[in-house]
């Protein structure tokens, strides 16, 4: 399969009156074509951030400082935010379902009119082609009787069915990739299943690739090909999701999959959980930003610059001290 989407050392920075924020600090990753990847971390590791530069959605005092992001061939950062050339990627080559249904859709103006909108610009339909596509598209993502929801108002929903036409909405153009930043947020667990073998569903039948931002390990283990795993602000560990559950290799990865209950281990297995709070990004140090927290760190972690990633095998990387030889024999890196 070609690549869809690349992002290299992407880097996207906060001004505030304590200094700069480094939110996104070099970041790169990759999207093949029909493929569903995972971004994870904690919150406020730069998850939710890398994605809104991809779309170009970085507001003031926030700012892309570096890098690039190829997608079809074009460098996205060479056009202006607002202009005609990323308004014609943004929702319909590339969309993304935000975080918040309740907060994400406007509650003045009806759902049909949000998804005719779209519909209209992008695919220049009229308004009664777009009111059927609209129609279509609810009854897509499992909205019953599309033909009567299509006139309510966003707070006549539910969140599962909000969620459902954020979903709609991000779908209708046949976008090539299509982001979703924690779309089960604040959902019970049996609207998270339902909502994931949608977007699953929506994926394969319209060939599209995915990019899944969490913090659930269990969701993209499910549905990921690959995972990248971030913290304060970069990628320190990226695998194929049976290397990453397998054979972690980074420690900030061996501590996330410890506070997980998982099915392949022994009963009675007690939850470990990392200790510490995340980094303060701003005006951070260089070194590894995991170190105050790491359980295996040496005097190395401290006093040198943060490592970069380091292929260890297949497509298995880690950026950490404590890898490869050093990392399979159990000696310290010093």
């Amino acid at each position: 399969m070609s690549t869809l989407l690349e992002v290299k050392n992407l880097a996207t920075q906060f001004k505030t009156e304590g200094g700069i924020v480094k939110a996104v600090d070099g970041v790169s990753y990759h999207l093949d074509e029909r493929e569903i990847i995972g971004l994870v971390g904690e919150s406020g590791c730069g998850k939710s951030v890398s994605q809104l530069s991809v779309m170009q959605l970085i507001s003031s005092p926030g700012r892309i400082v570096g890098g690039e992001i190829i997608f079809e061939g074009k460098n996205l950062l060479e056009y202006e935010a607002n202009g005609p050339e990323m308004r014609s990627i943004r929702g319909a080559k590339i969309a993304m379902i935000f975080q918040e249904p309740m907060t994400s859709l406007n509650p003045v103006l009806t759902i049909g009119r949000q998804l005719t909108e779209t519909l209209e610009l992008h695919l220049g339909m009229d308004a009664e082609a777009a009111r059927k596509r609209a129609i279509e598209l609810l009854g897509m993502v499992g909205i019953p009787s599309g033909e009567n929801r299509i006139n309510d108002y966003p707070h006549q929903f539910s969140g599962g069915m909000r969620q459902r036409v954020m979903i709609a909405m991000a779908i209708s153009c046949n976008p090539k990739i299509l982001i979703a930043d924690e779309p089960t947020t604040a959902l019970d667990v049996t609207t998270q299943a339902q909502l994931l073998e949608l977007m699953k569903d929506m994926v394969d039948r319209f060939q599209a690739s995915l990019i899944i931002v969490t913090h659930n390990l269990g969701v993209v283990a499910r549905y990921a090909q690959r995972i990248y795993i971030m913290y304060a602000g970069r990628i320190v560990e990226a695998g194929t999701t049976k290397d990453i559950f397998a054979h972690p290799q980074h420690p900030y990865t061996m501590g996330l999959l410890k506070c997980i209950p998982r099915l392949d281990e022994e009963k009675g297995r007690k939850l470990v959980p990392i200790e510490g709070l995340p980094p303060n990004l701003i005006n951070m140090k260089p070194i590894c930003a995991f170190a105050p927290r790491c359980s295996a760190g040496s005097e190395r972690c401290s006093k040198n610059p943060w490592p970069p990633l380091v292929h260890i095998g297949n497509q298995h990387y880690v950026g950490c001290f404590l890898n490869g030889e050093e990392k399979r024999s159990g000696t310290s890196a010093k």
